[in-house]
């Protein structure tokens, strides 16, 4: 679990880095498109090419840019406005040209000016193809025979035919080179003028713009079966009967929209029925009147129609391969190939993406000073990456003290507690309180050790709706005031008392103590029964871990064994 303090630095850095630039996607993306500004995919890629040309003048390694690529891409998709591949394959694709004009061209004014100019026109490049995937060759014809007309009645002597795509290229292209500019200047003054780290922006940038797709029951079968349907719908149509054909999508659609609500999102988006509807009106004017060979009403009608569906099951489709590619099996299939550190870079992306996302400005603090902007978030970058070195220099020690059932496990923990307090050293955690009635147990309460707070955990009575261990009823109250002490610590040692049965289970402390063990800024001492210490260190993961049996051993010298193995 500590496999993430391994990542080679060229990794981290490229986690970061893209962790930036998909912070500018979410944040800034949702904004552009929520308000339906012109240009918005070209502005939220000016401000990724400004980032990754200014941090070059930083970081210089090769393979650094397309890496960031990968992982902004993956981290693009949390975007609720996000449709898996369009926005993966545009981020990875402006990356990769980025990538080898520099290679090509070195770190110099031109590699970043071609880079730029190509990065940016992709956007043009893929609109195009996206418009020939999803209506079919069908869609290059309505556009010919609609330029041809426009010849016709404006007495154009010119072919006008690639004359708007050609204008929009080089728009495209000028763009590009002014956001290489700025992205040369800024980065030529952080070069030069390191800046302290602090939070200049505060935001309230929901939290929920990082929301995954849980509880869904990812399968195999199913990804195999739904690239069979796209491939299928995409063979027959044309090659079968029309309304048998349009029978078939239907049925795929109907199976995609129960099975993925991010699919019937699509369905539902006002959007795509006026493209729905323009499309085919067009497509009945120019093949019933433009071609030369003219159609019937309804047989234009029909070709519109037929287009329309193509696209509603390539934009299902692609959203579909998308909820199963995030298949853990699948995920841990990478973790064992050529991208074995991705899955880790990815996770140190997730850690750094909530406080990434509350330091991205609004658009109008970014155009009005991009220098302080990528100055922050570079400073961002290095206290992040200085955070990451310190974690791996640290090296956590566990130690467990273990006993049988009231053998004196929790009155060892608060003699160590009491000497650890005395002699000023930190500790934080909990520790449980039995409760007698007439000598007999009859519940537990959890303490927290920082401020002495007492709450509910175990009763031997309760009511049906609670959960149970043995024959005790679990309070919400004393679970949450654990976590809540266990959670977000900094003290240097942190104990937990009776560790066992509840978290082998998965609940009680166990997500607690997996992100304990997971991101090491602390030594933990832990109170386990005999009969569950050998399965906490295998379900744990826990290395090397000190094993001070109360019965065979003092407690008072477990306080100096783990003085001897700590540093404080």
């Amino acid at each position: 679990m500590n496999d993430i303090l391994h990542l080679d630095d060229k990794w981290i850095k490229a986690s970061i880095l893209g962790t930036i630039w998909a912070s500018s996607e979410i944040v800034l993306g949702s904004f552009l498109h929520n308000l339906r500004v012109p240009f918005s995919g070209n502005i939220l890629t000016a401000i990724g090419l400004v980032i990754l040309i200014s941090a070059s003048y930083k970081w210089k390694e090769n393979g650094l840019i397309w890496r960031a690529g990968i992982i902004c891409a993956l981290l693009k998709t949390m975007s609720p406005s996000a449709v898996i591949f369009g926005p993966m394959v545009a981020i990875f694709s402006e990356a990769i040209l980025l990538e080898i004009s520099i290679r090509i061209l070195g770190r110099t004014i031109p590699g970043f000016m071609l880079g730029s100019i190509l990065a940016m026109s992709w956007n043009l490049i893929q609109k195009v193809f996206n418009f020939i995937i999803f209506y079919g060759y069908n869609i290059v014809e309505v556009y010919t025979n609609l330029m041809q007309y426009a010849e016709r009645q404006l007495g154009l002597q010119f072919d006008a035919v690639w004359t708007p795509l050609i204008l929009l290229l080089f728009i495209y292209a000028i763009f590009g080179a002014f956001s290489a500019f700025v992205g040369i200047r800024t980065g030529k003054k952080i070069a030069g003028n390191p800046l302290p780290f602090h939070n200049l922006y505060l935001s309230n940038k929901t939290e929920n713009s990082t929301k995954k797709i849980n509880g869904f029951n990812h399968s195999g079968l199913w990804l195999g079966f739904n690239i069979i349907l796209m491939a299928a719908s995409l063979l027959l149509i044309g090659r079968i009967n029309f309304s048998i054909w349009v029978v078939f999508v239907l049925a795929i659609a109907t199976t995609w929209a129960l099975r993925y609500k991010r699919a019937l999102r699509q369905l539902v988006r006002p959007r795509l029925w006026i493209f729905f509807i323009i499309i085919t009106m067009i497509t009945a004017f120019v093949f019933t009147r433009l071609q030369a060979e003219s159609k019937t009403l309804t047989d234009g009608f029909l070709i519109g129609v037929e287009m329309n569906l193509r696209a509603i099951v390539l934009i299902m489709g692609f959203t579909v391969l998308g909820t199963e590619l995030y298949n853990p099996k699948i995920r841990a299939y990478f973790a064992e190939s050529y991208f074995k550190q991705l899955p880790l870079a990815l996770e140190l992306s997730l850690e750094s993406l909530p406080a990434m996302i509350s330091n991205t400005p609004d658009l109008k603090t970014i155009i009005k000073n991009p220098t302080l902007f990528v100055h922050q978030i570079m400073a961002f970058a290095d206290f992040r990456i200085n955070e990451i070195n310190k974690q791996s220099n640290f090296k956590q020690k566990i130690f467990i003290i273990t006993a049988g059932i009231g053998q004196g496990k929790t009155t060892c923990i608060k003699t160590l507690v009491e000497k650890f307090q005395k002699e000023n050293i930190s500790v934080s955690g909990i520790y449980s309180s039995r409760i007698l009635n007439n000598e007999t147990p009859s519940g537990y309460n959890v303490v927290n050790i920082s401020n002495g707070e007492t709450s509910i955990f175990l009763r031997k009575k309760g009511d049906s709706s609670q959960k149970r261990i043995g024959n005790y009823y679990i309070f919400d109250e004393g679970l949450k005031a654990g976590n809540r002490a266990l959670q977000n610590n900094n003290s240097r040692l942190i104990i937990i008392d009776e560790f066992g049965k509840l978290e082998l289970s998965g609940k009680g402390w166990s997500d607690s103590i997996e992100q304990l063990i997971k991101t090491p800024k602390n030594h933990l001492i832990l109170a386990v029964r005999e009969d569950f210490v050998i399965q906490v260190v295998e379900k744990f993961l826990i290395p090397n871990a000190f094993i001070l049996n109360v019965r065979k051993e003092n407690c008072i010298d477990f306080y100096e064994i783990i003085l001897n193995e700590i540093e404080f």
